[in-house]
């Protein structure tokens, strides 16, 4: 990291201070006052978080703030909106919030970026106005984009969120099951369909398969080579590899190495986003983000929201023993949230080794996981009243909806508040089979409304959580190396059950691919 106290968290004085804290407090009933629960409100433009249903009072905070100040996070943020090397294991900077900056405030190093966003914006307007056509002459009227993890979760989240049926419809192709293909391309038009492939390096093996399945695919039914650069977009760093697979360099958006896949979705990346909402709700979304990145640029950590959070969970996990996040969505157009959470957090913060190459001695990231509210009342939060586990929540709401169905919304506000208030205060009367013990921290996120400016925020907010629990885990949020070793060891293992060579490696994988094979035979 570019910035941090260059010691291990757990010999921090801070820290030491909470783990007291943290032991003096197990098991004590959790009272606030007026004052106290108004000062654990705040609202950040479009969104009010609030985290006063978390087990922290003064003292508690105060050991938090000063745990933020040890590890210097303030420096660490500096040094990320100023283009740093915070990435030290692919020596990177990560500037994805210049991808939302006003044009005044993006460094040096990603000016390119500015011109590049006005290219793909007026692409896309061309396809929604159906000045893009396809090689017959008739406009576009499905979109397949194709990428995997952060260029594929963050786009799909927010077209499904925002857009619902849009024209042209979107389609996301992803996992590398053929069953994923075929379902994705059944019923399309060649003649009226425009595939976008987003790969940084071009070579990311699932998505390099269902592009070549969606290449033979438009050919087989065209027989027209040349047509194929009228419905093929990449976006990606390797123009030459995108240039030999047919896809000319007017039809490349960049992609650059200082912006990791999981916070791609304000670039090129978000071709869908752009297609499916246009130009104005894209940049409400770029506004949204650009809100929060000014506040947590700009404000002393004591305010700042997306530290505060991060600093939560750390006393959540480390100190008060929550293996486990839960995201609850109540927004059935948020219901792709905990997905998209997931990579966001577990693979920036997933990490076993400092970032001066030491092994971590403290829990990292929590799993994180969750689902579409209400319908997880009637199937997990069973276990989260009553089982044994500790665990953390997340409870994510808007105030207005977009129908006028004014009791659907009234009981479903208000199951996410009562859900709050059951895990928090729990129910002490009653037979033994009816008490629920309580205690379980929360923070409540409301949006206004679930518009491109409250959701750009929303995932800038996290977006900075993340990083800022990474500066005090002293770990490297920008790299994912663990990724890699399943990536090598899939080839081999994939010439095996092609039959182009013998099962190699350990017993147990050869003895399941000789199985396998014996059964694909028959």
């Amino acid at each position: 990291m570019a910035a941090g106290s260059g010691k291990p968290p757990e010999q921090l004085k801070a820290w030491r201070r909470l783990g007291v804290l943290a032991e003096k407090r197990a098991g004590e009933a959790q009272r606030h006052d007026a004052a106290q629960l108004e000062a654990r409100s705040a609202r950040l433009g479009p969104l009010l978080v609030d985290h006063a249903k978390q087990r922290v009072d003064a003292e508690v905070v105060g050991a938090l703030a000063a745990l933020a100040s040890e590890s210097r996070l303030e420096a660490a943020v500096a040094a990320l909106f100023a283009g740093t090397v915070v990435n030290a294991t692919e020596n990177r900077p990560a500037l994805h919030t210049a991808l939302r900056a006003l044009a005044d405030d993006v460094p040096p190093l990603a000016q390119a970026a500015v011109a590049e966003q006005a290219r793909f914006l007026a692409f896309a307007e061309g396809v929604r106005c159906g000045t893009q056509r396809g090689h017959t002459g008739k406009p576009i009227r499905t979109v397949v984009h194709i990428g995997i993890g952060g260029s594929h979760l963050g786009p799909q989240l927010v077209c499904e969120a925002l857009a619902g049926q849009s024209d042209p419809e979107i389609r996301f192709l992803a996992n590398v099951d053929g069953h994923a293909a075929t379902r994705t391309l059944a019923g399309l038009d060649p003649a009226t369909t425009l595939v976008v492939v987003v790969s940084k390096s071009f070579t990311t093996l699932e998505t390099r398969i269902n592009a070549e399945t969606a290449r033979s695919w438009f050919l087989e039914r065209t027989c027209a080579p040349a047509a194929l650069a009228e419905h093929f977009v990449a976006v990606t760093a390797n123009a030459r590899a995108a240039a030999e697979f047919g896809v000319p360099s007017a039809r490349c958006f960049a992609m650059w190495d200082w912006v990791g896949g999981r916070y791609s979705l304000w670039s090129a990346a978000g071709l869908p986003i752009a297609i499916a909402l246009g130009r104005e709700a894209f940049e409400a979304l770029l506004a949204g983000a650009r809100l929060v990145d000014v506040h947590f640029r700009r404000t002393p950590i004591a305010r700042n929201i997306p530290a505060l959070l991060a600093l939560l969970q750390v006393w959540n996990t480390n100190f008060l023993g929550a293996a486990t996040h839960a995201v609850l969505a109540y927004d059935q157009r948020l219901r792709l949230l905990p997905d998209y959470l997931q990579q966001l957090e577990m693979e920036s913060n997933g990490k076993s080794v400092r970032a001066d190459g030491e092994a971590v001695t403290t829990h990292t990231a929590p799993v994180i996981w969750g689902g579409e509210e209400s319908n997880g009342q009637h199937a997990f939060h069973q276990l989260l009243h009553q089982g044994t586990r500790a665990f953390s929540a997340d409870f994510i709401a808007a105030a207005t909806p977009h129908h006028r169905l004014a009791e659907h919304h009234s009981w479903l506000l208000a199951n996410c508040l009562a859900q709050s208030k059951a895990m928090w205060e729990g129910r002490a009367g009653g037979a033994p089979h009816q008490r629920v013990r309580g205690g379980h921290p929360s923070t409540t996120i409301v949006l206004d409304a679930l518009t491109p400016r409250a959701l750009g925020a929303l995932l800038a907010l996290y977006e900075h959580k993340v990083f800022c629990a990474g500066v005090i885990w002293q770990i490297n949020s920008f790299d994912q190396w663990g990724v890699e070793l399943g990536k090598e060891l899939a080839g081999p293992i994939r010439d095996a059950l092609a039959g182009t060579a013998a099962a190699a490696g350990d017993l147990a994988t050869a003895d399941l691919a000789t199985a396998i094979n014996r059964r694909r035979r028959r």
